[in-house]
């Protein structure tokens, strides 16, 4: 027989874990994409629910209501009311501590006419909190399908796919009565728009800007002329009568003994948002993590390099001498290598960001952090959108879409780019393991120190540039910062594997293409030039006359070629701006090749040092120790440089996605342009102050 497919959607509020039970139910069958035309992330997974039934899951962004106040929000109001691509069935999770507010969103989800299972998360944690629930009483108040599971812990799972199993069996009449909001209103409605749920007419009616109905069918509602006042005073009774329709249902039903609880949670909170401790545990959980991602990752990070510089070898070995040779082992094998170097810094990163938002933590620190926030004059919402900067700018400024005031989220999205994202992570960890010695201080190692110097000199920078901002930005409505504590948790750490191989994946893949493209172009440039081969035998012939030994005399004529080659002649011609700086022109195309993205920078490097004929053998570290001066004759990565370097990448403006997505979302380049110029800039005149207070 052949296999039937469903399609499910997976709504909730944030924090009820969502993403845990789409990863219990698709594993690692996953993918994410974009919603058409919208830059927002989506995620879709594949779940077998029988031998004979599959289904297509769809984790929609966390919403509170189908009021939608964001773009996040809208989107799922958008896709629920899709007609050409509706879901089959809806899976609204909540979870045992807050289940009447969960409720609201699953009264009007079961309004829009759909089938709908509630699925209530967290169930482990019942005896603990004092909560007891009726299940079987529940379903019968909701006419509805209700499972109980702990998605973290894999319990009811099994469950939850019978009842998917019987999806056709399952009730979808409304809850609510429109008369109980407006019976008037609700009847003309029913004449305006018959034959549909009269919920999406009642949407329509308060979302003209959402497209739910037809263009005739929306302009009969807009010549009712409601006010926003009008229509305002009737979203709220229509949360008012929900919640009155949910205390009934729940009442007996539902019941939490606050005696019965631990308290644990109370505590924790009074210490991690402590205004001393609170900063002192997280200043202590910082230097933990930057010190992690130095000691722990050295050893696979040696081996990686040692293993590429190995490749290298043997395929100068195996393969047959000729520019497709040189190509592989001079461009594509060492750009590669500088990029999966870094992988187990990246994982062990993302590792810990995922281990704090699992526990729970993270929302504390936000918190934690908001009265930072408001000295420089930013809204503690967006602290959201810079700590998520820490692995990506990019969909940390398609975050700052829940930042409903206008000003707040442009200086958030001016701002996020100063936060160390993980594109800079490879730059960092080669120079400081270039230039900073591998010792200790008291009880810290010193390299794992001043990484995480960098990460919080991003960080003020961030705060300091938002505090600027609103000298030109002025504010002119009063904004209020509002967030949910979640439960603390034991981490899963089947979601933590997850996000760190889905997370890693879409850097090694992302930087990869890039660092493919360039470093193919890179060879090409650093191969080529405008040199003659007559030029390079008189060379040769000057060199034997010197009595070089053979080693040196190729390693001499490699330079030669690199320095009189494509990118050498451009290299020399940028060189003048890039001296004062304490940088040769090698570094100079570095930095320029890095505009692309900034983790382009280890790659051109290695790229160059290959084609410059250094040791073949050597790492990628290695080449770069080896660098001289070519006027003092000393190692070219000394403090003074290495400090210049460090400076300049934490604060310039490196990244074509970056730009293209605040152009996106501010639909204007003034602003990217803005942020290239001036971060550049000032990143150019703070490296230039740094070498010199080194030298």
């Amino acid at each position: 027989m052949a296999k039937k497919t469903v399609n499910i959607a997976l709504v909730g509020n944030p924090n009820t874990g969502k993403t845990s039970l789409f990863n219990a139910l698709t594993g690692l069958k996953q993918k994410v994409g974009n919603y058409p035309g919208i830059t927002v992330s989506k995620k879709e997974g594949f779940a077998k629910i029988t031998a004979g039934l599959e289904a297509n899951i769809i984790d929609l962004p966390g919403t509170y209501s189908l009021n939608p106040s964001s773009i996040d929000e809208t989107i799922v109001l958008n896709y629920l009311l899709d007609k050409k691509n509706k879901p089959d069935i809806v899976l609204v999770v909540a979870e045992v501590e807050h289940l009447k507010r969960n409720l609201l969103l699953f009264t009007q989800i079961k309004d829009l006419g759909y089938p709908a299972i509630l699925v209530i998360n967290m169930a482990d944690q019942l005896d603990r909190k004092g909560i007891s629930i009726d299940i079987e009483a529940l379903k019968k108040q909701l006419d509805s399908e209700v499972v109980l599971v702990s998605a973290r812990k894999n319990k009811g799972i099994d469950q939850l796919k019978q009842v998917l199993a019987n999806h056709k069996m399952l009730p979808s009449q409304a809850l609510i009565k429109g008369e109980a909001i407006d019976k008037d209103l609700f009847e003309t409605l029913e004449k305006i728009v018959p034959n549909q749920p009269l919920y999406i007419s009642w949407l329509a009616l308060t979302h003209p800007e959402v497209s739910l109905l037809s263009a005739e069918g929306q302009k009969k509602l807009n010549d009712l002329a409601l006010s926003k006042n009008k229509i305002k005073q009737l979203q709220n009774r229509e949360t008012i009568v929900r919640y009155q329709v949910i205390n009934t249902i729940l009442k007996g039903i539902y019941i939490k003994d606050y005696m019965k609880g631990s308290g644990l949670r109370s505590k924790l909170d009074r210490i991690l948002t402590h205004q001393f401790w609170g900063y002192v545990i997280f200043f202590l959980i910082l230097v933990t993590i930057f010190q992690s991602v130095f000691a722990w990752a050295s050893i696979p990070m040696d081996y990686i390099d040692g293993l590429f510089s190995d490749i290298v070898h043997l395929l100068e070995q195996k393969l047959p001498a000729g520019k497709l040779t040189d190509l592989i082992t001079q461009g594509i094998v060492p750009g590669i290598g500088g990029v999966l170097i870094f992988v187990p810094q990246i994982a062990i990163l993302f590792f810990f960001i995922a281990l704090l938002e699992e526990t729970g933590y993270m929302s504390r620190a936000v918190f934690l952090m908001d009265k930072v926030m408001r000295k420089f004059g930013m809204s503690g919402k967006s602290v959201v959108p810079l700590v998520a900067g820490t692995a990506c700018a990019v969909p940390a400024i398609m975050a700052t879409r829940t930042i409903s005031n206008w000003r707040d989220r442009l200086i958030t999205i001016l701002v996020t780019p100063f936060t160390t994202c993980s594109a800079r992570l490879p730059v960092y960890a080669i120079i400081i393991a270039l230039v900073i010695p591998d010792k200790t201080v008291g009880i810290f190692n010193l390299q794992g120190l001043v990484l995480m110097i960098l990460y919080l000199l991003g960080f003020f920078m961030a705060l300091l540039s938002g505090y600027i901002l609103t000298w030109f930005l002025k504010q002119q409505n009063k904004t209020f910062f509002i967030i949910e504590m979640p439960s603390y948790k034991i981490p899963s750490f089947r979601n933590i594997f997850i996000r760190i191989v889905e997370k890693t994946k879409a850097f090694v893949f992302g930087a990869g293409k890039i660092i493919f493209t360039i470093s193919i172009i890179l060879w090409f440039l650093a191969s080529y030039g405008f040199y003659t081969k007559q030029d390079v035998s008189n060379y040769e012939e000057t060199l034997l006359e010197k009595k070089r030994s053979p080693k040196a005399l190729d390693a001499a004529v490699a330079n030669y070629k690199l320095e009189h080659s494509y990118i050498g002649t451009a290299g020399k011609l940028i060189e003048p701006l890039t001296k004062p700086l304490g940088y040769d022109w090698k570094i100079g195309v570095g930095l320029i090749s890095s505009f692309a993205a900034r983790e382009v920078f280890v790659g051109t490097m290695a790229t160059l040092y290959s084609v410059g004929g250094q040791d073949d053998e050597g790492t990628i570290k290695e080449r770069m120790a080896a660098e001289t001066n070519t006027e003092t004759g000393k190692p070219l990565y000394n403090l003074p440089v290495g400090m210049s370097l460090l400076i300049f990448y934490a604060f310039a403006m490196q990244c074509l996605s970056t730009l293209a997505i605040v152009k996106k979302e501010t639909n204007s380049w003034k602003w990217p342009l803005i942020q290239l110029f001036g971060m550049s800039g000032f990143a150019y005149l703070m490296a230039f102050i740094t070498y010199h207070i080194f030298s």
